[in-house]
């Protein structure tokens, strides 16, 4: 059972905060502060939390839609679960919003989900790469958190994040045991091992997953040039997986692998997305320029809005702000 830590607040900012994120307020509300009130309310992480959130799916940015799905995933609220099954099993929603609610399934981690999951795995059940594999990912990642109650004290989910908080589709891999000459067995991989893994498209999604993860934790420039080589996977799920961890690790190594990501008119527009959003988080003045650069007109408008998001991210970044998300006023 999913023991949460929610946040108290009054009613008055509940009904401040879904205005904001639903735009039922005049003037309407920016997507960057649209963005900000979401992300209080992954804080907030009570069931009227969820709510608040699962109304707001009936709005017409699939980023926005997108977002939403992740911060549920994020929050690891049960209650969420009706919410992201339906937007999963509705056919005609933005395949990259479908993908984030079964992403979202996953990380949420209940083993009543399977049973959906397994509905689109494959090719006679769901048209869409990016949502099958998501769900591959999403099934072997309940799996790993059932396996792990059972064995590890405490099931905590951070026990091999490298320090982040957040809750990732596969854990990071730890080693590969391997024998020597003189017959020892040793537990380590370097760097460029897992760069292997990472790379060997005839392994498990999921065991190339945690290597990417375990690159992310490394966090040096040599794991940034091994992660970099992900962006010639023929996968946009994964290309797209990689541009979100060079958000999370904000290595200035990753800027000019992201700026090409962006740039190029051909890539999926999941994978521009959170190309620009990554450089947002990294936020040195050559990602100020090229986010300035496509945040316009003749700018699919998935790319567009995750530019504005990803200036408004740099601009926090450089703030000295201490979170990314409305003030709010909390009860002791």
């Amino acid at each position: 059972m999913t023991v949460l830590e929610t946040i108290a607040i009054p009613d008055s900012e509940y009904i401040r905060l879904e205005a904001i994120l639903t735009n039922s307020i005049d003037p309407p509300a920016p997507l960057k502060q649209r963005f900000r009130a979401l992300f209080t309310l992954k804080s907030v992480k009570s069931n009227r939390a969820v709510d608040i959130i699962a109304k707001a799916f009936a709005d017409p940015s699939a980023l926005l839609r997108h977002e939403l799905a992740y911060v549920l995933g994020q929050m690891k609220n049960p209650h969420a679960i009706p919410v992201l099954n339906n937007v999963l099993a509705t056919l005609s929603e933005d395949p990259m919003v479908r993908h984030e609610a079964a992403e979202a399934l996953g990380a949420i981690g209940e083993e009543s989900s399977l049973e959906t999951l397994k509905k689109y795995r494959t090719v006679e059940q769901e048209s869409s790469r990016v949502v099958r594999e998501t769900v591959e990912l999403a099934i072997e990642r309940i799996h790993y958190e059932l396996v792990k109650a059972n064995t590890l004290p405490g099931n905590d989910d951070q026990h091999n994040n490298g320090g982040y908080t957040s809750v990732d589709p596969a854990p990071a891999l730890e080693y590969i045991t391997k024998a020597t000459s003189d017959g020892a067995r040793i537990k380590l991989m370097s760097t460029q091992e897992f760069g292997a893994v990472l790379m060997d498209a005839s392994l498990p999604l999921f065991q190339r997953y945690k290597a990417m993860f375990a690159l992310r934790n490394r966090g040096d420039r040599e794991a940034v040039l091994e992660l970099a080589k992900g962006f010639a996977d023929d996968s946009a799920l994964f290309r797209h997986e990689i541009a979100y961890v060079f958000g999370q690790m904000q290595h200035e190594a990753s800027v000019p692998s992201l700026i090409t990501a962006l740039e190029n008119e051909t890539e999926e527009a999941m994978v521009r997305h959170e190309a620009a959003e990554a450089l947002g988080s990294i936020a040195t003045p050559e990602c100020f320029a090229v986010l300035e650069k496509y945040k316009g007109e003749g700018v699919p408008q998935v790319v567009k809005e995750s530019c504005l998001v990803g200036l408004d991210m740099a601009e926090f970044e450089i703030s000295g702000e201490f979170q990314y998300a409305e003030k709010v006023e909390t009860l002791v």
